[in-house]
């Protein structure tokens, strides 16, 4: 391999940091998106708002030359001339996304059409007028002779591959001197204005050393991956394409939809080489690109946006486990029209965004997605795997060493496991349903707690997933005294009705022991982590809901919510209700806490009972659409004096709404 061709692999930091497993850790970006068909202005403001901060290294965006005429988005893949004029958007456009997105942090990878031109005759967007094989920079000396592509010579003859039309657009004769010129000028034009990569189409209808002669005339070292379509019985390996950088790797594609589609995810313990592939630090891989998910280019049993969680859950295997450069596809609904160019409104509009309707998907902005990105940037100092569990078929769990942990339930049951994470003791955010706040002290998803010996007990949802890493750990509750809490309040509700508490610690009473809550009213908070996140009425309340205050609604909590959401549950579901809910299962209904009867609702949480006046504190209940607020209360008992409701950090406590009774038990 030539120093050059060394570089080339080595133009991204984060992927050969990832693909020659350094032993130096780092967060550096390690995964790149393909925002298809989106405009050079809304690029830009997603590398400022989105990309950057969420820690992408890169985007791939659509061919910036100008095209041939008309919407669909395969014009953008016909060449007429390679001005910077397309439907992205003009040259000034192009040049300031480049710099807006560097300036971020984000890097811009060029989807470069070489092997071919426009076919027949017309116009380009632009005006540019073609004809058959005559360009303003080309003539018909420059192409290879017309001749078509039979499907019989991928698998038996690589010249006529290589020589003749894809799909009847004329090929451009890349062993020519003055087109290979033409090529390179191109691509340095390009990389002048800032372009750090590319994504060479069709690679495979190019012999490999004439690429690799157009490369070596291209200046500086951007990274450089080749579209070779290679699933087996080819006659053109991908492997002959390896001396000039990266290549896609279309078996890690199918052979992972098939898996997850109608597979065992137990099968994936060792994905990758083993399975067939090629070498890690060669491949590029990705769950779905805009031509298999339309059922081109190589498609087989492909998982796409369509397919709702188990999308996101591919994604997740793909970017937690050590094997690639992944790129995450960020694409659009066509509605079923395979040719549909993208919409024709913008991503970015003013300052709504226009993602996750009937056009554009933005499927890299998915929590989940987004999440397990910022896990493979926290894990890449280690590059194998450890501590790999399966159920025998749709249940997995592994770490990256001792920097990260990912489980995933592809199953209609829940993940209930107690399981090995790699992890140091201590509280962690898990990264695929929320953050982890700047100061580390506070997380907007769920926790994972893991004890001296590294074990966590996880109840993962059906379809779904949790995953952390070693810098997810919440500082703030490393010593604290965190223990399982349990409220029930009986209160006689009907259908529409929520209940809610605020609580923590009297203002009066804190006044006495020398905190002044009316100046600081965290100083009475009491910090929680909900444990049952299962119902989905109530989970948006929960979410984002940290501290049991007398305030109400936090920033982040759901629409509507009234302070610190309960469940409705019961001791007995009767048959005549129709199918029998648990809290085990849907969040709300029978439980075996549940020792009194209907009506009674439960909040479960982990607290921070250092926060506490000796284990000591305070509740009142309010009823939404309902009774509202409850009178004051007279508890006997009560370490001071106040209106409210006493309950016990640590233990289970039973009241009623309004009333003056407790029930305080130990688990």
């Amino acid at each position: 391999m030539t120093t050059k061709n060394l570089r080339l692999l080595c133009a991204s930091t984060a992927f050969c940091f990832s693909a020659f497993a350094s032993s130096q850790a780092m967060a550096a970006p390690t995964t790149f998106v393909h925002l298809f068909e989106w405009s050079w202005p809304d690029v830009a403001k997603e590398c400022e708002t989105f990309l950057g901060p969420k820690g992408f290294a890169a985007v791939q965006v659509s061919p910036p030359n100008e095209h041939v005429a008309g919407d669909q988005w395969w014009t953008r893949y016909q060449p007429v001339t390679y001005e910077l004029n397309s439907r992205g958007g003009t040259r000034s456009q192009f040049i300031d996304m480049v710099s807006r997105c560097k300036s971020a942090g984000v890097d811009i990878y060029v989807d470069a059409v070489i092997n071919h031109m426009a076919a027949g005759s017309g116009q380009s967007i632009t005006g540019t007028a073609f004809s058959t094989k005559q360009f303003p920079m080309y003539s018909a000396q420059d192409f290879h002779d017309t001749c078509a592509i039979n499907g019989e010579d991928y698998g038996t003859n690589p010249w006529r591959v290589q020589n003749c039309e894809l799909v009847g657009l004329p090929d451009l004769n890349t062993s020519s001197h003055y087109v290979q010129t033409q090529l390179a000028n191109y691509l340095n034009d390009l990389v002048s204005i800032g372009v750090k990569g590319f994504r060479l189409d069709a690679s495979k209808h190019m012999d490999t050393n004439e690429i690799a002669t157009i490369l070596n005339m291209v200046d500086g070292s951007p990274l450089v991956f080749q579209e070779v379509i290679d699933q087996g019985g080819e006659a053109v390996f991908a492997s002959e394409y390896f001396g000039n950088g990266l290549v896609t790797e279309f078996k890690y594609t199918t052979k992972l939809g098939e898996t997850f589609k109608t597979g065992k995810l137990a099968w994936l313990r060792n994905f990758g080489e083993a399975w067939g592939m090629m070498p890690s630090y060669k491949a590029v891989v990705f769950v779905d690109n805009h031509d298999n998910q339309r059922g081109h280019g190589g498609a087989g049993n492909v998982v796409t946006y369509q397919d709702g969680a188990l999308y996101d859950l591919a994604n997740v295997f793909m970017l937690a486990y050590p094997y690639g450069y992944p790129k995450v596809m960020s694409s659009y609904d066509y509605h079923h029209d395979t040719d549909a160019g993208g919409p024709t409104y913008p991503v970015h509009q003013d300052n709504k965004l226009n993602c996750f309707a009937d056009g554009w998907q933005c499927e890299h902005r998915h929590q989940r997605i987004a999440g397990a990105v910022d896990f493979r940037n926290n894990t890449n100092d280690v590059w194998q795997i450890a501590n790999w569990w399966d159920n025998g078929n749709n249940q997995i769990a592994f770490s990256r060493g001792s920097s990260g942990f990912v489980a995933i339930n592809r199953e209609s049951g829940n993940l209930q496991q107690t399981l090995q994470t790699g992890l140091s003791e201590g509280q962690y955010c898990d990264v695929l349903s929320g953050e982890l706040a700047t100061d580390k002290l506070t997380c907007t998803g769920k926790t994972i707690t893991i004890n001296k010996q590294g074990f966590a007990a996880v109840n993962i949802e059906s379809m779904n997933a949790v995953a952390t890493h070693k810098n997810a750990k919440i500082e703030s509750q490393q010593e604290s005294d965190w223990q399982r809490t349990i409220i029930f309040i009986r209160a006689q509700t009907q259908s529409g009705q929520d209940m809610f508490v605020r609580g923590g610690i009297d203002y009066d009473y804190a006044q006495s022991i020398g905190r002044n809550c009316n100046q600081s009213p965290a100083l009475c908070s009491l910090p929680i982590r909900h444990n049952n996140l299962r119902n989905t009425t109530t989970l948006a309340w929960k979410q984002g809901d940290t501290e049991l205050d007398w305030q109400g609604a936090e920033a982040n909590q759901g629409a509507g919510a009234e302070g610190t959401a309960l469940d409705w549950t019961t001791n007995f579901w009767p048959s005549a209700w129709g199918a029998k809910r648990t809290v085990e299962v849907d969040g709300y209904g029978e439980t075996p806490l549940n020792q009194w009867g209907e009506h009674y609702w439960m909040l479960d949480i982990d607290m921070n009972c250092d926060a506490t006046v000796n284990g000591w504190f305070e509740v009142k209940a309010y009823v939404k659409n309902g009774q509202g607020w409850e009178a004051d209360i007279q508890q006997a008992n009560r370490p001071y004096q106040s209106n409210n409701h006493f309950a016990q950090c640590g233990k289970m406590n039973v009241f009623e709404f309004g009333k003056n009774s407790a029930t305080i038990l130990a688990f």
